[in-house]
């Protein structure tokens, strides 16, 4: 169940919020570092999530000008063998300021946790992940952060991502707009943690260009992206499409 107060293409609001409860039953593939090995694991989960936002940009999809502030809180509880209470928290800032009538510098900071149990006792559909189109662009999709030592027959290294309890996410873009077209570098950053809060180390930044579309509805988006300093088995490039800005 879910009751909220949402902005709209149509209908922009300033303050937004979003209440509601969760009762799920889920059956998950996990690795288990007991055994060493993956099992499947079933949870059972009862959720309040609770959001609140503030918006004072000027346009939903491409905003110019503003900021906006995002919470969002769920207080939980997991079943799996023993009742488990936690508590999962994000959150997050943009702003956007104009440069002259052509450039709009955006900006982006995200952080989140998750207190009151351990990592490898949360359902990984519960846990934070980051890397990605709406996340660190240069990265597979939940790329980043915590792996499994898991190898495969011929004993070549899999390292599946396994999720962590916080989270921080950066990002920086210069929008150059010329007509119905423009052109936006960015730079990334974020990492996934195991700890309970987030932390400066080990930070990973991908950077990028993108094109920019725009029409009625709002803009579309293609964006090209590399990972810095990159490691064994991470991509080169990463393509990412989709409608609106990155944020």
């Amino acid at each position: 169940m879910r009751w909220s107060y949402d902005s709209t293409p149509i209908w922009q609001k300033r303050f937004t919020y979003a209440y509601g409860a969760e009762l799920i039953g889920t059956n998950e593939d996990t690795y288990d570092f007991d055994v060493m090995a993956r099992r499947r694991k079933t949870y059972g989960i009862a959720a309040l999530p609770l959001f609140a936002g503030f918006d004072t940009s000027d346009n939903l999809l491409n905003p110019t000008k503003g900021f906006r502030l995002k919470l969002n809180v769920s207080p939980e509880a997991a079943v799996q063998g023993a009742v488990r209470p936690y508590g999962r928290f994000m959150v997050e800032g943009t702003a956007y300021y104009p440069i002259g009538e052509s450039i709009v510098i955006a900006g982006r900071a995200r952080a989140g946790s998750i207190q009151g149990t351990a990592r490898d006792d949360l359902a990984p559909s519960r846990r934070y992940y980051a890397g990605g189109g709406g996340s660190v662009r240069g990265f597979g999709f939940q790329e980043l952060g915590p792996r499994t030592p898991e190898v495969d027959e011929d004993g070549n290294s899999l390292n599946r991502p396994i999720g962590g309890r916080s989270l921080n996410e950066f990002a920086l873009e210069a929008r150059y707009r010329f007509g119905n077209f423009g052109i936006v570098p960015f730079i990334d950053a974020g990492q996934v943690y195991e700890s309970s809060l987030p932390k400066g180390s080990d930070l990973r930044f991908g950077a990028g260009i993108g094109g920019r579309f725009y029409t009625n509805f709002g803009p579309m988006r293609v964006d090209v992206a590399t990972p810095l300093a990159r490691r064994p088995g991470e991509s080169k490039i990463a393509l990412y499409i989709s409608i609106g800005q990155a944020f």
